[in-house]
């Protein structure tokens, strides 16, 4: 980085002014609570960026040219399993990697990174979270019973701020193609010594060529491989009208994870999801029956970007040597996980189809024998 000052390391504590505990972010209250006194304290806005959130510029980031106020070093431990980098408070030296239920030693190492510019505050208390997730289990019929037991009463979830991307970009793309329409012949076949007359679709290819513009807001990528893709994606749709201005106070009682997919390799997946709602712009500009498309030239300007953090609650366990993971919403409770499955309970659903269609061949030998 090329900033005047280096970044600052930040550890935050939230101490309550009653009894000196730590504070929490509630949920349900939207607030800091304290476990163990009861007190309250809101959560003020005290950040330089009150009424909105401020794009940062993807070129300034690519050359390591964003203000030194822009970057920060927090306290983190990268799971030996998973490499996901978890950040830790300071009294925490040892756990179980929320990801992959890997034990996991901290280390003091920090990681170097741009800042978050948003925030979305969790909605969901973990006891809410923990019905979602049981009850998304207990519709999986062919589950291990000792699992969902397990998630019922297993340890605590986490809750988790998981790191993404978000894109802005002014496009404006040329087009070369052809626009397709249909029209149908009549033909005369014959079928079994009879002629008939049969339509046959066709299609009329002209040349087409066009302009489309486009701006595109708040393209989401997700900043982590800690945990699959389409775990994540499927987790959508976020509501991040609601993103609030980072402040250090959402986190308090969570964890954040730091990213592990830099701007620059976000903003190559962001271009992809870009130019495919491009191509989709592209084919109704060129209009008709049928569309093909030769040439599209992007030409993409004014790039912006910001860091986010998302809240998802999370479950890892390891049940007979294998890890299962859930992951839930933390706004919506949408689910999803790895999909388990019994072999016993899959071997008596193959034993009862089994008996059924044989009840059923025994039944319609009978009827046939009585005709």
């Amino acid at each position: 980085m090329t900033e005047t000052a280096p970044a600052i390391s930040q550890e935050h504590r939230f101490p309550c002014d009653q009894c000196g505990a730590d504070l929490r972010f509630d949920p349900q209250a939207g607030q800091l609570v304290c476990d163990h006194c009861g007190n309250t304290a809101p959560i003020t806005d005290q950040g330089p960026w009150h009424g909105g959130i401020r794009e940062l510029d993807f070129e300034r980031a690519i050359r390591d040219q964003l203000p030194a106020q822009e970057i920060e070093e927090t306290r983190v431990t990268t799971c030996p399993n998973c490499a996901a980098q978890v950040e830790f408070t300071g009294a925490t030296h040892a756990t179980e990697c929320p990801f992959c239920a890997t034990p996991v030693v901290t280390d003091t190492g920090t990681h170097r990174h741009i800042k978050p510019r948003g925030v979305l505050p969790f909605a969901l208390t973990e006891e809410a979270a923990r019905k979602a997730m049981t009850d998304w289990l207990g519709r999986l019929w062919f589950a291990p019973n000792g699992l969902q037991q397990y998630a019922r009463k297993g340890r605590r979830m986490d809750g988790i701020y998981v790191p993404y991307w978000t894109f802005d970009a002014q496009t404006r793309s040329r087009y070369r193609g052809e626009r397709g329409t249909i029209y149908y012949e009549t033909r005369h076949v014959t079928v079994n010594g009879k002629r008939q007359a049969q339509r046959v679709m066709k299609i009329r290819w002209a040349p087409a060529s066009g302009r489309v513009q486009r701006f595109f807001d708040d393209v989401l990528v997700l900043a982590s491989r800690s945990l699959p893709k389409r775990f994540t994606d499927a987790l959508e749709p976020w509501d991040l009208a609601a993103l609030e201005p980072y402040q250090p106070e959402y986190l308090a009682g969570f964890r954040a994870e730091g990213y592990t997919v830099d701007v620059e390799e976000g903003y190559g997946e962001a271009r992809q999801i870009m130019h495919r709602v491009i191509e989709r712009d592209v084919r109704f500009d060129i209009g008709g029956d049928r569309q093909r498309i030769h040439d599209i030239a992007t030409d993409v300007s004014d790039v912006t970007f910001k860091h986010i953090l998302l809240p998802v609650w999370l479950a890892a366990y390891k049940y007979r040597g294998r890890t299962y993971r859930f992951v839930v919403n933390g706004r919506t409770g949408r689910v999803q996980g790895e999909r388990p499955w019994s072999a016993w309970k899959i071997a008596i659903a193959v034993v009862l189809g089994l008996i059924v269609a044989a009840g059923v061949g025994y039944v319609v030998a009978l009827n046939q024998e009585g005709f």
